[in-house]
């Protein structure tokens, strides 16, 4: 049987303040499993796997969690309207043009619109 999928996990001590935050703010699709337990299920994902032999790049073995669309303004106007707070325009960084945003309890978190 094929791998199905890929299955990301933000461990956070206030849980439930960043499953409302993914549901309501980001508006990811949502089932509760039981007990207030959210999964958020995508119809699209993908996993790169980067080198580090580069200025800038993060040490071996971190992993990063990122969303993606297919318009960033966009994207980045309706967030904006509920309340996400992104650091500032969008940035051409080759691959695709970036913005990130604050996430409650996890930090900066990048949004981006892919060129490949």
């Amino acid at each position: 049987m094929p791998i199905k999928g890929v299955h990301t996990l933000f461990y956070a001590d206030d849980a439930q303040r960043l499953r409302v935050f993914l549901r309501d703010q980001l508006g990811l699709p949502a089932r509760d499993v039981g007990e207030g337990w959210l999964i958020n299920d995508f119809t699209s994902a993908d996993m790169g796997v980067h080198p580090t032999d580069h200025s800038g790049a993060p040490p071996a073995g971190t992993t990063e969690v990122s969303f993606y669309c297919d318009d960033l303004v966009a994207t980045m106007t309706e967030l904006t309207g509920r309340g996400v707070v992104f650091e500032g325009p969008p940035q051409d960084q080759g691959f695709a043009m970036v913005a990130y945003f604050e996430m409650p309890v996890v930090g900066r978190t990048m949004l981006y619109q892919p060129r490949y």
